[in-house]
């Protein structure tokens, strides 16, 4: 358990209120966290295309391993003190266990008690820029809940309405745009990134279904070939789709690199033991 490390992003006006941001939402000092800067951010020019800094926060593993120490050295004098043993042995159990817990029941449930009001942000985001576009439809915006204590919320904008297949484009090219801009918005105006997921009429579940397809046969290549496979940039939540189809696999295991919106899914072989 102590090798996999919990992360989360943070977006703010600059890099240093990010991490001053996610280390409050963490309840952590800073000490405790490894940072990662994934866009510096940019004031632009006379406040046109400013940028907000964005980072990835991780929490250190930190191994508990002292405390159990002092147990076996208390068990020396307890032939000639017994009663001096008794409380050093219910201090030192008790923290040992608990402290690691906590931290992860809190990044388990990031936002739990602000998700009407992320929703809110979503709906209103996404409906201003229909308006813009002259497009008349109904949207609505609730959590998709996680999978597994490996996946996070996400919040699903559905839109629903007649002829709406310009909002998708070619290869969701469209939809992608508006889903991008969309979670920019509704991070710059919650206060920190959100995962968002924006579907049109039922779109996103076919779509999901072609790449789970996708993701079985690049690893059947990737196992007869020996070669790592590279997929196509993705939206974060296709990413999450192709991570939950080969989570499980036995002889392959993916990971994302590169920056939004250009960060793509690597499935590669397995370390055999």
């Amino acid at each position: 358990m102590a090798q996999e490390k919990i992360t989360q992003e943070f977006i703010a006006v600059s890099v240093e209120e990010a991490i001053e941001q996610g280390a409050q939402q963490l309840g952590l000092p800073k000490e405790m966290l490894d940072v990662e800067i994934l866009d510096a951010g940019s004031k632009g020019l006379f406040g046109l295309g400013s940028r907000h800094a964005r980072v990835r926060l991780s929490i250190k593993n930190v191994e508990p391993t002292p405390k159990p120490a002092k147990t076996t050295v208390t068990e020396k004098p307890v032939a000639a003190k017994p009663a001096a043993a008794k409380p050093e042995k219910t201090v030192a159990s008790k923290p040992a266990a608990v402290a690691p817990e906590k931290v992860v029941v809190t990044k388990d449930t990031p936002n739990a008690l602000e998700q009407d009001k992320v929703l809110q942000i979503a709906k209103k985001v996404v409906s201003e820029l229909l308006e813009k576009m002259h497009i008349q439809a109904q949207v609505d915006a609730k959590f998709l809940a996680p999978v597994d204590e490996h996946d996070q919320h996400m919040v699903t904008v559905e839109i629903q309405g007649r002829d709406l297949s310009i909002l998708i484009g070619r290869r969701s090219e469209t939809l992608n745009a508006i889903q991008y801009i969309s979670s920019l918005i509704v991070a710059k105006e919650y206060g920190e990134w959100v995962p968002l997921m924006i579907d049109v009429q039922g779109y996103r579940e076919r779509r999901e279904r072609q790449l789970r397809v996708l993701a079985r046969r690049m690893a059947e290549q990737v196992i007869h070939t020996g070669r790592r496979q590279n997929l196509e940039p993705m939206p974060a939540n296709e990413r999450r789709v192709i991570h939950l189809e080969l989570r499980d696999h036995e002889m392959v295991a993916t990971e994302s690199a590169g920056e939004e919106p250009n960060r793509k899914v690597t499935i590669y072989l397995k370390k055999q033991k």
